[in-house]
């Protein structure tokens, strides 16, 4: 997994609450267990047209806003299905944080373990940012996960709550397999010991 430290780029605004996975990557693209290739059907049925073309009037289609890395949201960001491929969807197209009111509970958690940030804040906060970065002249955020704190364009300073556990392990770029690697030798340690003094568990 990538480490999150510091990301610096264009933020795009969603001004949509309820946001399920569903909207986020579609249950037809499902199929794969890749984590990339998913990018380019990201919000598939706001983004395309029955034909396959761009719906001009989507904001991550505009031109400036088709590079985002940053995505603010509404309440309730991530609910429906707990599908992991939502996280690999945004992800895939470039998002590494998102900032909503609220997340819904797995979609949040498994954004941290994919390497993405989910801000929460309040709702005030979340419609004065969303309304900022909808002008292209002051769509570029920066997130800052050592300090917790958010700089807008004109450079005011937003701070963020993030759990330490979690924040450690966006730093670090390691999910729960990393992180049992780390101690990889005390898994070793006892299975040498259990392999002595229970031989007959290994045949």
């Amino acid at each position: 997994m990538e480490s999150f430290t510091k990301l610096s780029g264009v933020a795009a605004p969603l001004p949509m609450i309820n946001v399920d996975t569903d909207m986020i990557i579609p249950k037809q693209f499902l199929k794969t267990i890749k984590r990339s290739g998913l990018g380019k059907s990201l919000f598939f049925e706001l983004r395309y047209d029955d034909d396959g073309n761009e719906h001009t009037d989507f904001v991550l289609n505009g031109h400036h806003h088709r590079d985002a890395v940053i995505l603010v949201a509404g309440d309730n960001f991530g609910c429906g299905s707990s599908r992991e491929h939502a996280p690999w969807a945004l992800l895939d197209f470039g998002i590494r944080c998102v900032i909503a009111p609220s997340f819904a509970d797995i979609f949040f958690n498994n954004c941290f373990k994919n390497g993405i940030l989910p801000v929460v804040l309040p709702r005030g906060q979340v419609d004065k940012l969303m309304a900022e970065v909808a002008h292209v002249d002051n769509s570029t955020l920066s997130v800052d996960l050592e300090a917790q704190e958010i700089t807008t364009a004109d450079g005011r300073k937003i701070a963020f709550d993030v759990d330490p556990f979690r924040k450690e392990c966006l730093l670090e770029g390691v999910d729960e397999i990393g992180l049992t690697l780390k101690e990889v030798h005390k898994v070793e340690a006892f299975e040498t010991r259990q392999r002595a003094e229970q031989p007959w568990l290994y045949g």
